[in-house]
């Protein structure tokens, strides 16, 4: 069976990192395993002088679908969001080199709030972003609930993270919520384009000028924490239960 996440260097581009969902087959729906490769893949980024950027990048039509819901299930049992999801929200907030994705296709749940902690997305005119999580009787993850509202604004983050409405590519380029879109075709080269400009720059300004856009992680890292005590007693409610048990017979 082929790696669920590949870890690779561009050929072209040896200073970009990519980490690549390869779980077409589940919508590159992401597992406890794949949450630990790929924070280690960020761990590693950080102490390698080599890697200048990190790319995130799915399967054609597909970037991700979110968790895995039956290995999810099994981790809210114990009313958790999972220590592996944790340590991944984590690495993306202290991730200390630039951060790019590519999405064409499909981005649910975690597949869309992974790119909230991008600094540059580039999408597919196919795509679509959709967090429902309200509808699984749960709340926003990732430090969702502080960064969209600064993003969109009230209504916009409202009808996203709250009532589920999805955002097409356009739409959510409008929104700020990604930085551009072009055809299915072209995002994966014009990611790794626009990876290998930021891994060309001067290291240590490209770091200063990241964190000053960037500003304090540890708001985010607070709001995260808020997020996972609510979203862990929303796992253990009669709410949560009967969602993913409807879910589950679809």
């Amino acid at each position: 069976m082929s790696d669920p996440i590949i870890i690779e260097r561009s050929a072209d581009h040896p200073a970009v990192q990519l980490i690549r969902f390869n779980r077409p087959e589940k919508k590159n729906a992401f597992t406890r395993a794949m949450y630990r490769t790929m924070t280690d893949a960020l761990n590693t980024a950080n102490a390698d002088t080599d890697i200048r950027v990190t790319v995130f990048l799915g399967t054609e039509g597909c970037f991700s679908a979110g968790n895995d819901i039956s290995d999810f299930l099994a981790v809210a049992m114990g009313g958790s969001m999972g220590q592996e999801l944790i340590d991944f929200l984590y690495a993306l907030v202290n991730a200390e080199k630039p951060l790019v994705s590519g999405v064409d296709g499909l981005a649910i749940g975690i597949g869309t709030t992974l790119n909230l902690h991008c600094d540059l997305t580039v999408a597919s005119d196919r795509s679509h972003f959709r967090t429902p999580f309200v509808d699984l009787a749960l709340v926003p993850e990732a430090g969702s609930s502080l960064i969209v509202p600064r993003i969109m604004g009230h209504q916009r983050a409202f009808a996203m993270l709250v009532a589920g409405e999805a955002l097409m590519a356009e739409d959510a380029k409008e929104a700020g919520l990604i930085w551009k879109v072009t055809t299915p075709e072209e995002v994966e080269g014009q990611t790794i384009a626009a990876a290998a400009k930021l891994a060309a720059k001067p290291p240590e300004a490209l770091k200063i000028a990241r964190d000053l856009v960037g500003g304090p992680r540890e708001e985010i890292i607070a709001r995260i924490d808020e997020e996972a005590r609510h979203f862990a007693a929303r796992m253990r409610s009669d709410e949560a239960r009967a969602a993913f048990e409807a879910f589950m017979r679809r």
